[in-house]
């Protein structure tokens, strides 16, 4: 599902951030940021709903956004894993929870530590693995 503040006709979000609609743990956090996003700042696009579409997102595939996060600053660039939370937490007023994730010996652990988070995702939140859900969501291309 794709948020309202994510129309096409509107003023570009300074982040929208694509998250999973069917982790519940991701689902969470979207809430939580929701809540705290004031501004409306932050859009955010569920690429576990069946209307996302790719090329209106830099083109991120389902593949792609489901094996890691992604986030899409304005200016179009994109950003992935933890500087994606590093960025949402800055704009709701809370970027110091995230700030030691930039710096040089706990920013490259927590890189790590979120890597081994998203390979084993799926399967801890009882969805099978990254594959299956492409062999039942991805089509091959043409």
């Amino acid at each position: 599902m794709v948020d309202d503040r994510c129309a096409l006709s509107g003023p570009a979000a300074a982040l929208t951030l694509l998250y999973d609609g069917g982790c519940p743990l991701c689902v969470r956090e979207v809430k939580f940021l929701r809540k705290r996003d004031q501004s409306g700042a932050i859009c955010f696009v569920d690429v576990d709903s069946l209307d996302y579409e790719p090329a209106l997102h830099q083109n991120i595939s389902y593949q792609q956004a489901m094996a890691r996060i992604h986030a899409i600053r304005s200016d179009g660039t994109v950003i992935k894993d933890v500087a994606v939370f590093r960025a949402a937490y800055e704009l709701i007023g809370l970027g110091w929870l995230y700030a030691p994730t930039g710096w040089p010996v706990i920013g490259p652990l927590v890189n790590e530590l979120y890597k081994l988070w998203a390979r084993y995702r799926l399967p801890m939140t009882g969805r099978g693995s990254l594959k299956q859900a492409c062999d039942q969501r991805c089509t091959p291309a043409s």
